[in-house]
C-alpha cells in the first residue's frame, strides 16, 4: 500500500478533539483520520457485522449494540458517568504505566 502526503485545513476545535481522542486511545492523529475516512467512505452497511446477534446498523450507518427486550433506555447522565469513569481509567493507566 503506499501513502500520499496531503495538507488538511480544520477547524481549532476539531483537531484538538481529534488529537485528544488519539491521546485517550493511544494511537495517532494519522490512525483517527484514516479510521474516519474509513468509515465514511464504507458505512457499517458496507462493514461486515462482528456479531449480528449484538450489533445492529444504527441510523447514522454505525454498529450500535442492540436493544436488550425489555431493558431500560440509558439516560444522558448514565452515558456520562461511564465515560467519565473510562476516561478516569484510561487517565489513571497513563500516569501509572506499571500500576504503581
Amino acid at each position: 500500500m503506499t501513502h500520499m502526503k496531503t495538507t488538511l485545513d480544520l477547524a481549532d476545535d476539531l483537531l484538538m478533539e481529534a488529537k485528544t481522542l488519539a491521546v485517550r486511545r493511544k494511537t495517532t492523529l494519522k490512525a483517527i483520520v484514516e479510521g474516519a475516512l474509513r468509515r465514511e467512505i464504507h458505512p457499517a452497511t458496507e462493514m461486515e457485522n462482528p456479531d449480528p446477534e449484538k450489533f445492529e446498523v444504527g441510523p447514522l450507518g454505525f454498529l450500535v449494540l442492540k436493544k436488550r427486550p425489555g431493558a431500560k433506555p440509558m439516560t444522558l447522565e448514565e452515558i456520562k458517568r461511564i465515560q467519565e469513569e473510562i476516561d478516569e481509567e484510561d487517565f489513571q493507566k497513563a500516569m501509572h504505566p506499571n500500576g504503581r
